[in-house]
């Protein structure tokens, strides 16, 4: 690394950097309704009179000298439009995509001008929604170029509670479980954007997706469109670019965690690409600073466009990684800790996600065809103290796979003043588990009785049944465009549950309306129901020969949200929102007597178990943010969110979650200074999370099988952690040659060395040559564990993460 570093700056010193170095923008402007590009629209640099007009094929292109500029699409007839904050270097040239909307033309009376450039609502999703560009995701402090992690600084938006550091890239949305979320590329969807993904939820310690490919990503934590399937708290879409229609282009990124090279151009006058592959270097960072993670993992992602007509256009994506996941002792450890760390599970993984969308413009409107191939590999082995390979000390075992096929049609038209869209969806699914569990081996006395018997969990399935579903949107403007309205209805059935093929079951309607209060405010409500499939680990799960779970349910999830936007300037906005969401169908686990909602946020798997669909859940609260756009050199967010999250077991009664952090608090603010220069800083503050203490009798009984101490679950979530909080910074400098670019960025996670409480661990003392365990008699250990000495150990480090490197672009 030191090397790079060095070769780095002998290029600078060296290079002449007094010329004046320009950029280029190439970019189009289409109509938002119809997709069809817009001729003659005006694009210009907000504050100057510099631009251009868009050509017969609307397109624009601007050469500008480098650094950070606003740009306006204005056209008549049509809403303007803006782009913040878009970075020109004189390497890459950047890729910009305006969609207009049409407004109401009034001949009689004065035309009131709503100040709506930097909201990012539609007419079906009003309120619930934000917005980040590639550069805010790009430079985002302690972000590492992980669009997971970026999107911590937005409302409503926490992380999993009680991991180290916070490590992982769970996202917890206004108090919903981390695999309530779903993820679209370009309109297919990708079940997985996190290496080491937990199993039946989506989180991961670092993501897969390459920052370089995306144009922006928008969150939605309510009024789902009705064409979003299996969406209980969000909607994350990422939309990505296309590749340099004129000339060959790419970056290197080397830092202290991984290399990264991006690749894009014209294969051919209508087709462009997109490629790029990722190779981690955070095993060799966390062995330097003495974390005991071990993530080792490559990425690969691509994207090819090509226009078959001024009417049609087909695209091909694609995203996979390969994982392997390992836990090591810290040089700085106690024997008690190395003895725990041994105790994790080994993690080896793969997944791809491929596809094929089809884009055909139609009279007054467009049609969307998509055909995608997902699959997740998921192997966990885990060996008692760590005896890799022995099966006599074997304590888990899973080799599964996750395999979709999918098939989405989606119609969007309008009729005057009325927008509508309808559509379906066909998956073929395929699931397969060899599992192996020991919830505790046998335990006998001193005489030989067994005392507790043996626990084992043990099945091999495969199952393969076909999920569809149907929707419909329609939308209006009423009173000039002050009123807007929306609706919509969804159903999904499929082949495998007891009462799947029943579309009643799962009808799921949604209303939305916004109305203009002036120039500046706006006010906003929806309300709507939504079902999630249950996940496969559920559904594939044996006892006895039998699939025990056929009779789960949809889990179901009804929003009630209302709130006001406020927009006082063309670059800052301000919200605040109240919601309320209630849960039902919830999966119980038959044998803990609690509820799935709670689980997600370890690594491994979560759902190998029998369950009932019994869970009920509800969570409220007030969410508050303000965004201000680059204006003057400065640009920044904050959002708080008060909310109270709970969910019932078995016996009916509420109990705060796993995620029930009460406060969430982020803000961001940069600031561009001359020369290149920019500074980043970040905080993230979060309330104490509920954790179970342990049962300390059985656990100490099954320590020695399990590894880990046995949860009370008759006290669910009934102690709290100290809040967590982080402050992350990031320097960026850039310099600018005729071809070329440099960016060179320090980015610190935890700068402050803050010390963050995880959950404690359940262990028992060991001897101080680690030789062995101590015991009260002096005698070995016996099997049941009553002569061991208990140990809770506290788990509050102070981690950092670090990450000095350079991107250069040409």
């Amino acid at each position: 690394m030191k090397t790079h570093l060095f070769a780095l700056l002998l290029i600078v010193s060296v290079t002449n950097a007094f010329a004046q170095n320009s950029g280029t923008i190439l970019g189009s402007v289409r109509d938002k309704r119809t997709q069809e590009t817009l001729i003659g629209v005006t694009v210009q640099i907000e504050g100057t009179t510099q631009g251009t007009t868009t050509d017969v094929d609307g397109k624009f292109k601007l050469t500008l000298p480098v650094g950070s500029y606003n740009l306006k699409a204005s056209f008549v007839g049509y809403k303007t439009a803006s782009k913040f904050n878009v970075v020109l270097t004189s390497g890459n040239a950047q890729q910009i995509t305006f969609d207009l909307e049409e407004e109401a033309v009034q001949l009689t009376e004065a035309k009131v001008v709503y100040n709506r450039s930097i909201s990012v609502a539609s007419v079906e999703t009003p309120n619930s929604i934000q917005k980040l560009t590639t550069e805010e995701i790009k430079n985002n402090p302690g972000g590492n170029f992980d669009i997971s992690r970026v999107i911590q600084v937005l409302p409503g938006v926490g992380g999993t509670a009680g991991s180290v550091g916070g490590f992982r890239n769970d996202l917890i949305i206004r108090g919903g479980g981390p695999n309530e979320n779903v993820f679209y590329l370009d309109g297919i969807e990708i079940p997985v954007i996190n290496h080491f993904a937990t199993q039946g939820s989506s989180g991961g310690p670092t993501g897969i997706l390459n920052v370089s490919f995306i144009e922006d990503a928008t969150l939605s934590s309510s009024s789902f469109n009705a064409r979003y399937d299996n969406a209980l708290s969000s909607v994350l879409q990422f939309r990505q670019r296309e590749g340099n229609p004129e000339r060959l282009q790419g970056n290197f990124r080397v830092s202290s965690t991984e290399v990264a090279g991006t690749f894009e151009g014209p294969l051919s006058p209508k087709t462009t690409f997109l490629a790029s592959v990722r190779r981690s270097y955070l095993q060799f960072l966390f062995k330097a600073i003495d974390l005991p993670i071990r993530p080792n993992y490559w990425d690969f992602q691509y994207k090819v466009t090509h226009k078959l007509n001024k009417k049609t256009t087909l695209t091909a994506i694609g995203v996979g990684a390969i994982d392997e996941f390992s836990f090591a002792v810290p040089k700085e450890s106690s024997p008690e800790k190395e003895y725990v760390l041994r105790s994790n599970p080994t993690i080896n993984q793969w997944n791809y996600t491929t596809g094929f969308s089809l884009k055909r413009l139609l009279e007054n409107g467009y049609l969307n065809v998509s055909l995608s191939r997902n699959m997740f590999n998921n192997r966990l082995d885990r060996f008692e103290d760590n005896r890799q390979g022995d099966e006599n000390y074997r304590a888990l075992k899973s080799v599964s796979q996750e395999i979709e096929n999918k098939l989405r049609l989606d119609v969007n038209k309008f009729v005057g003043k009325w927008e509508y869209s309808y559509g379906a969806m066909l998956q073929y699914v395929k699931y397969n588990n060899d599992f192996f569990n020991v919830l505790r081996r046998e335990v006998k006395n001193t005489q030989g009785q067994v005392i507790q018997p043996a626990v084992n969990i043990a099945f091999n399935t495969a199952i393969d049944f076909f999920k569809f579903g149907a929707f419909a949107q329609v939308n209006r403007k009423l009173l000039d465009d002050r009123l807007n309205l929306s609706a919509g209805l969804r159903t999904d059935m499929n082949s495998f549950t007891s009462d799947g093929n029943n579309p009643l079951e799962t009808l799921s309607p949604r209303v939305s309306a916004s109305y203009q209060l002036s120039d500046k405010w706006r006010l906003n409500a929806s309300v709507g129901r939504y079902f999630k499939t249950p996940i496969y680990t559920v559904l594939g799960y044996k006892q006895d020969g039998n699939f025990v779970n056929k009779s789960s349910k949809y889990i179901r999830s009804d929003h009630l949200v209302a709130g006001l936007e406020f927009i006082p300037t063309p670059t800052t906005r301000i919200t605040l929102e109240g919601f309320v969401k209630q849960y039902d169908n919830y999966p119980v686990s038959v044998r803990d007597g609690i509820s799935l909602a709670n689980q997600g946020g370890n690594f491994g798997a979560i759902g190998n178990e029998a369950v009932i669909s019994t869970g009920q859940g509800r969570s409220r609260g007030l969410e508050f943010f303000f965004q201000q756009k680059l204006a003057k050199n400065f640009f920044g967010v904050f959002s708080y969110t008060l909310f109270r999250s709970e969910f019932s077991g078995k016996d009916g009664k509420y109990v705060a979650s796993a995620w029930d952090t009460r406060n969430l608090i982020s803000t961001q603010l940069g600031y561009k200074f001359k020369k290149g220069w920019e500074l980043g800083l970040k905080w993230l503050y979060q309330g104490g999370a509920p954790y179970t203490p342990y049962d300390l009798a059985a656990s100490q009984r099954n320590y020695l099988t399990t590894g880990v101490g046995t949860e009370d679950y008759t006290r669910l979530n009934s102690l709290r952690l100290k809040s967590f909080s982080r402050v992350d910074f990031r320097i960026d400098k850039k310099w600018n040659y005729k071809k070329t670019s440099i960016d060179l960025f320090f980015d610190l996670q935890n700068a402050l060395l803050t010390t963050n409480p995880a959950l404690p661990q359940y262990t028992f003392e060991r001897l101080a040559d680690n030789s062995g365990f101590r015991t009260t008699d002096g005698l070995a250990l016996r099997s049941d564990g009553s002569n061991g000495v208990p140990l809770i150990l506290a788990n509050e480090d102070a981690n950092f993460t670090p990450a000095l490197g350079f991107v250069i672009e040409f």
